[in-house]
């Protein structure tokens, strides 16, 4: 039975691969759950209501008999919709947020697939999560579901922008593409963090980094940038028509999405699974577990916006991202590209 591990071996290599992918999507599906739970108990509490509190202890269950609900419910499909399509857009959503997954390390050594080209490769496969949205708004058969998924391509691609020009400060930084090594240069202690780091460059990197967060909120539609998804105006956007296993997978691959742009902000900006003190008892904590607590941080962050700030405006959305966001990413791309050249690299 030994060969069938043996990774030196094409049929080991292919049974490890996929034992590894398998363990790593059930640990992302459970903490997802979990996460979602978080997500509408903190929204409950600012507030001042009790959130889902039934099933289970505290309600630890709810999202799980949520999942059971929507897989036996009725998969209704409006008359004269494209079927193929309409089936093809919430899976599309799904595997590209799942595939995204598979370059983000989550402690040393614990990554899927260590590619040189990580950063660019999450750029890519996140930018091709827009076809499930404007796919589905559009086999809808729908002009609200199709407004959505317009409003929903149009917001993406524009922040997309700004959190390409973030990435690239981060980039010059590191010197590599390659986001495990990415979070070896922060090691050391919080200090050396690109967010919050000792020197003079943290008056532009701690801005690339909110600008990176609120770029993050507008990229997976989450408040106060949920314009795709207003329902005072297009009745839940580009998901209206959808309902049962299909809405799950729309709402699987957003929440992933979110997780996603968490552990980013977290790898790129926090350290990733470094300490933020390099002596015990700090580094006695798992690594992982370092990442997991940074990720619920960055995510309660995002929980508490979608709690206290009002929805803004489709013009005032688009202003903040042409005109404030744009020219601010690329002003930090020009500094620290000089720190780098001339003060970084002179020293």
């Amino acid at each position: 039975m030994e060969f069938l591990f043996d990774t030196a071996t094409p049929l080991g290599w292919f049974i490890v691969k996929t034992l590894v992918i398998l363990a790593f999507v059930v640990v992302l599906l459970v903490s997802l759950a979990f996460i979602l739970l978080a997500d509408r108990k903190i929204w409950a509490a600012v507030q001042m209501r009790r959130g889902p509190n039934v099933v289970g202890a505290f309600g630890l269950l709810q999202s799980f008999a949520d999942f059971l609900k929507f897989v036996f419910k009725e998969a209704v499909i409006p008359a004269g919709v494209d079927k193929p399509i309409y089936a093809l857009a919430p899976v599309l959503t799904l595997v590209m947020a799942f595939i995204t997954w598979s370059v983000i390390p989550v402690a040393p050594g614990w990554v899927i697939a260590d590619l040189n080209l990580g950063i660019l490769y999450v750029l890519a496969i996140s930018s091709l999560g827009v076809y499930g949205i404007i796919l589905g708004g559009w086999a809808s058969n729908s002009k609200y579901a199709f407004l959505g998924s317009l409003r929903s391509t149009a917001q993406m691609i524009s922040y997309e922008i700004s959190i390409g020009l973030v990435l690239i400060t981060v980039l010059l930084l590191s010197g590599s593409l390659n986001i495990s090594t990415i979070v070896e240069a922060q090691s050391g202690g919080f200090w050396n963090w690109n967010g919050i780091a000792l020197s003079p460059l943290t008056f532009v990197m701690f801005p690339m980094m909110v600008i990176f967060f609120i770029s993050a909120l507008a990229e997976t539609n989450r408040p106060p940038f949920d314009l795709p998804e207003a329902e005072s105006e297009l009745v839940a956007g580009y998901q209206v028509e959808y309902s049962s296993t299909f809405y799950l997978l729309f709402m699987i691959g957003e929440y992933l999405n979110i997780v996603l742009m968490c552990a980013m902000i977290s790898l790129l900006f926090l350290g990733g699974w470094h300490a933020p003190f390099d002596f015990a008892p700090f580094t006695w904590i798992p690594p992982v577990l370092w990442l997991a607590i940074k990720i619920c941080f960055i995510f309660f962050l995002f929980s508490m916006v979608k709690a206290i700030v009002p929805r803004y405006r489709y013009d005032q959305l688009m202003r903040l991202g042409w005109k404030i966001f744009l020219p601010l990413t690329l002003l930090a791309v020009i500094l620290v590209a000089a720190w780098v050249t001339f003060i970084a690299g002179g020293a």
